[in-house]
């Protein structure tokens, strides 16, 4: 159960680059049990504001606390309480699956029967059981995230940190993640998940911030994210031609609606009121096109993120079908 309790607290973190800001003057909390998101796209400071809260880099500014203890200057207080998982796996391939995790249990300082019981309590748990004797250079890119996720709560840290979990795996790998994601979460776990899955965020977070060129732009629930823009009513239009300014021509003959042109062939309506596609379709069909199909749509997170930050939908899918589109 999340409570009230803040078990993360930074302050006016920033971190520079060279002439580059990454992290511009941030601040957030994260509550003890909660599933906090951290979402924006690529390149936005996801990355670097986990290496700063994890003891990992050292910011330029602010203040970081973690249960209590202040990590600002001694980044090594708190790393007993902390499970990092980075986007790119840090384990050995040249060992095995139960040998990666007994050496990350040992760093932890684990008793060697303590840390081989919960590695195979691990391993079964992650459905690995059957690869442990195996070298972990010869896992799948899904098999290798889970062992990483594995070794991240060996030692049954407080908080998770996971960066990109999902990213660049296979549809059921990031499933199977995700329902993992939400066992830990329900077992009590504190996770904090950077993520450009918008609808991985909406899927598994209670509360997210919005990240964008390393500034937070938005912090707020899922629910009340939602709530404002579920009023506005939306459909996809698909027609079989846009020639003749047929959008502009849309946007004067129907002024309470709003158009955004998604393609040559396809129109997003947006209105503060139901939607009737009679008068759409007549009109359209008296400038020579015809209307093949009309979708009414589910307003969701993505919505939202694309009007608080800017972004359009296009950069976002281009960002997922560069990592696998495992969404």
């Amino acid at each position: 159960m999340t409570g009230d309790t803040p078990l993360i607290e930074v302050c006016n973190l920033a971190k520079r680059f060279g002439d580059v800001i990454a992290i511009d003057s941030i601040n957030l909390i994260v509550r003890q049990g909660e599933l906090f998101g951290f979402l924006g796209p690529n390149g936005a400071g996801k990355t670097t504001t986990i290496n700063l809260i994890t003891g990992l880099s050292r910011p330029d500014s602010g203040t970081i606390g973690i249960a209590g203890l202040d990590c600002t200057k001694n980044t090594k207080a708190a790393q007993h309480l902390m499970g990092i998982v980075p986007d790119e796996s840090n384990l050995y391939p040249e060992l095995s699956g139960f040998d990666n995790l007994c050496f990350c249990a040992s760093l932890y300082g684990m008793h060697r029967i303590d840390r081989e019981t919960r590695a195979r309590e691990l391993l079964e748990t992650f459905g690995l059981k059957e690869a442990a004797a195996r070298k972990f250079g010869g896992y799948s890119k899904g098999m290798k995230r889970k062992l990483t996720i594995a070794a991240g709560i060996i030692h049954r840290p407080q908080v998770l940190f996971l960066d990109e979990p999902t990213s660049g795996i296979d549809v059921a790998s990031a499933r199977q993640i995700r329902q993992l994601i939400s066992q830990l979460h329900h077992a009590g776990t504190t996770v904090f998940l950077t993520t450009h899955y918008i609808e991985e965020a909406e899927r598994l977070c209670e509360r997210i911030a919005f990240i964008v060129k390393g500034k937070i732009v938005e912090t707020d629930t899922v629910e009340n994210l939602l709530q404002p823009v579920r009023e506005t009513k939306e459909m996809l239009l698909s027609v079989s031609s846009s020639a003749n300014d047929l959008y502009s021509k849309l946007a004067t003959a129907f002024p309470h609606f709003k158009f955004h042109t998604v393609s040559p062939e396809q129109v997003r309506i947006e209105s503060a009121s139901t939607i009737s596609i009679g008068p759409l379709v007549q009109f359209i069909e008296s400038q020579g096109a015809e209307v093949t199909e009309a979708l009414r749509l589910r307003v969701s997170l993505e919505d939202v993120f694309v009007r608080v930050t800017g972004i359009e939908l296009d950069a976002i899918r281009k960002e997922k079908e560069k990592a696998g589109g495992n969404l």
